[in-house]
């Protein structure tokens, strides 16, 4: 009989939401709407989910899916074997989890040559079921008359028997859920060093005798245990009470007090601690695994949100400089479009010391190129070259940015960066992302794998693919909730807009290389392979300044223009007229607009966006400048109160940047005087702190530092 579940029951069992909804999503998805294009402009359909929820939605289907297989597979190999009864094929298919349906199916699942296998070849389950009735009577005598063939004596029998009874207490549905509530409520996750390891398994000391709840224990520290356990320097399992476990399973299977029930407490035993205790252990083992690598996918999406998002300076004319000592400061000049327009070396620190020679350069090179702003690496010699700017007499105000460096060494030696910049070498590359970081951050940092940019926790432990799934997801989100100005925005940056994809995206440039800017949204149609579901896909998220048509540099969707014209119609203005004019906008009454087409929140929204076209969700960039004579570790004492600069935040607390090489960590106790849950819901990435200094390692190079007490009480 063909069984296929409806997909939103199994999804409304799962999140909040109406069933309506969710079907509606469903379909959006068949019909090949991404998820910014429907959070944004499908509000009525989808019940006003944000990108969040609809997402969840996405990846619980998928996980439908992948159930409904494994039933398929499951009741084929059970109907195979001629063991599929009506009630278990119900019961198959009644199932919504993926755990359920394994233990269903585990009776029935082809197995390697187990013990029981093996007794059951002997003819030995007759004697297995006669000892799981337990009747009275001899045992010895029971036993005997299996005495024969391949079985050489009574205990030889027993063992068999006990061996078949052993797999059928494993196989029960209700024993495995009795030893998962214990494991639930009270295991233990224990850590052990390996003997001799010791020695090259020094920085996981903290884990050599190790316990905790499994319930409470945090993602990063999940993470570390499981990766000492995969370099091979710590044993890690699981411990519940023993005693306890066994006197429930032994509730369930053990019924008299006789020879025969003393056999079944000895298989019993015998199940719990061979198959069934290290088969649950497992299992949560990795579903603790699984909830770890969620949390801090989690945290590392977040962290790569803001960091796409964070403050761009804009079309300014930028001096970029990725500083160096030995091998010199690469200084390049960048006009306001980010195009590379002077390079070359200065030597401004030890071993050269050409200290003159090399501030003449800078203030020719910004009296020349018109420069506005200053972007300086991070990295080694950053807080020299810093210094080294700000002691120059300029023409003009010049705003002097430190700009994090991280992924710039990935970018400037990939296959992009010796697209755009086929006759420079990696230096100049580098130097050129650092300028274009701070004129547009979003911009820059999707040509670079996000794994690679420096916000992640234990990035490289979690599961890799759904690491990726999240971090394409949160940069798609970002790409589309800034917008793209079509005829400016590279084809990587094209790639993440909604709808497109890379040889879209390629096309789109291609055509604006070969017939100019375009001039309209309707030019877009013109793309080669820019079908109509593309364009209503894509339309709303890409910008063209200046375009006669005003709503074509705003996020009003194209098929929303009408409702618009009506507005201004009724206002008795132009479109153009009415776009920006806030006054005039709050005349609108929304209500009035609505259609069998579009809804009161579309309409909410297209009234919002008229009143700040195009408006770029981001701040606009601040200078940050850390305290003077610090420059390195041994510059700090404890008790000082410093600057910083948050730039990467975990689960258990958050980096600040001092100024110094090393970043120090305020520990989620250390954040506010209150309870912290979750740092990220108190600090954001590049935000301006004030650090108290309250612990300095110099030999493990550790900074502990406090935002907490940096507060003036």
């Amino acid at each position: 009989m063909e069984y296929c579940m409806d997909p939103v029951v199994f999804i409304s069992g799962k999140i909040p939401g109406e069933r309506r909804a969710i079907r509606n999503v469903l379909d959006l998805l068949e019909e090949g709407a991404t998820i910014p294009f429907m959070a944004r402009y499908r509000k009525e359909r989808t019940g006003n989910m944000d990108e969040v929820q609809i997402g969840e939605i996405k990846t619980l289907y998928t996980q439908f899916l992948e159930l409904e297989k494994r039933k398929s597979t499951i009741l084929e190999s059970i109907r195979e074997q001629g063991a599929l009864t009506a009630e278990l094929e119900g019961q198959i298919q009644a199932c919504l989890e993926m755990r359920v349906l394994e233990d269903l199916y585990l009776p029935y699942k082809p197995k390697r040559q187990t013990r029981a296998a093996k007794a059951r070849a002997k003819g030995l389950e007759p004697l297995a079921a006669v000892l799981m009735r337990q009747e009275n009577g001899d045992v010895v005598a029971k036993a005997t008359r299996f005495v024969k063939g391949e079985v050489q004596n009574v205990e030889e029998a027993l063992q068999g028997a006990r061996d078949i009874v052993a797999e059928w207490v494993n196989e029960r549905e209700g024993a495995r859920n009795r030893i998962r509530r214990m494991v639930e409520h009270e295991a233990l996750i224990v850590a052990k060093v390996i003997k001799g390891k010791e020695g090259v398994g020094e920085k996981f000391s903290d884990y050599f005798d190790f316990q905790e709840s499994l319930k409470r224990c945090p993602s990063h520290r999940m993470l570390a245990i499981r990766r000492g356990e995969a370099e091979g320097i710590l044993k890690v399992g699981l411990s519940i009470r023993e005693e306890s476990a066994l006197e429930s399973l032994e509730q369930m299977f053990v019924k008299n007090h006789n020879e025969s029930s003393e056999q079944v407490r000895m298989a019993v035993k015998d199940a719990y601690k061979r198959l069934l205790f290290p088969s649950i252990e497992a299992e949560y083992l990795t579903l603790s695994k699984q909830k770890a690598d969620a949390e801090a996918i989690r945290v590392f999406a977040e962290n790569l949100r803001q960091l796409l998002l964070a403050s761009p300076l804009g079309n300014k004319r930028v001096m970029a400089i990725d500083p160096g000592f030995r091998t010199g400061c690469k200084v390049v000049c960048l006009d306001e479009t980010g195009k590379l327009v002077h390079n070359e070396n200065i030597y401004p620190h030890p071993p050269q010391q050409e200290y003159k020679l090399a501030a003449s350069k800078v203030v020719n090179m910004v009296a020349t190129y018109d420069i506005q702003a200053i972007a300086i690496g991070n990295g080694t010699a950053g807080r020299e070259t810093e210094k080294f700017i700000q002691s120059l007499h300029f023409d003009r105000k010049i705003q002097v940015f430190v700009v994090s460096e991280s992924g710039a060494s990935v970018y400037s030696a990939s296959k992009i960066a010796r697209e755009e910049f086929p006759e420079y070498d990696v230096t100049v590359r580098g130097a050129v992302s650092i300028g274009r970081r701070l004129m547009d951050p979003l911009a820059e940092l999707v040509k670079i794998d996000p794994k690679s940019i420096g916000v992640g926790q234990y990035q490289h432990d979690v599961d890799q693919n759904g690491l990726k799934e999240a971090l394409d997801r949160v940069v798609e989100s970002c790409v589309n909730r800034v917008g793209v100005n079509v005829n400016t925005a590279s084809k990587y940056l094209l790639t993440y807009i909604s709808g497109l994809g890379p040889a879209l995206a390629e096309n789109v440039v291609n055509y604006i290389h070969e017939n100019g800017a375009m001039k309209s949204r309707e030019d877009l149609k013109k793309v080669k392979r820019m079908g109509a579901k593309v364009f209503e896909q894509s339309a709303g998220f890409l910008r063209i300044e200046n375009a006669e048509n005003p709503l074509d540099n705003s996020a009003v969707h194209p098929e929303s223009y009408y409702i618009v014209e009506k507005m201004a119609r009724d206002l008795g203005v132009a479109v153009k007229e009415l776009i920006g004019d806030e006054k005039l906008c709050d005349q609108i009454v929304p209500e009035r607009y609505v259609d069998g087409q579009t809804g009161l929140l579309t309409l909410k929204d297209i009234v919002s966006e008229l009143k700040k076209p195009g408006r770029d969700p981001r701040t606009v960039a601040k200078v940050f400048s850390f305290a003077e004579g610090i420059s390195k570790m041994e510059d700090l004492q404890e008790g000082m109160v410093l600057p910083g600069i948050v730039t990467n935040i975990t689960g258990f607390g958050a980096f600040v940047d001092v100024g110094v090489k090393q970043d120090g960590l305020v520990h989620i106790s250390e954040i506010a005087d209150r309870y912290v849950a979750d740092p990220a819901e108190v600090l954001v990435l590049h935000q301006h702190v004030t650090v108290k200094v309250i612990q300095l390692d110099f030999d493990r190079k550790r900074i502990g530092l406090s935002i907490r007490q940096a507060v003036e009480k």
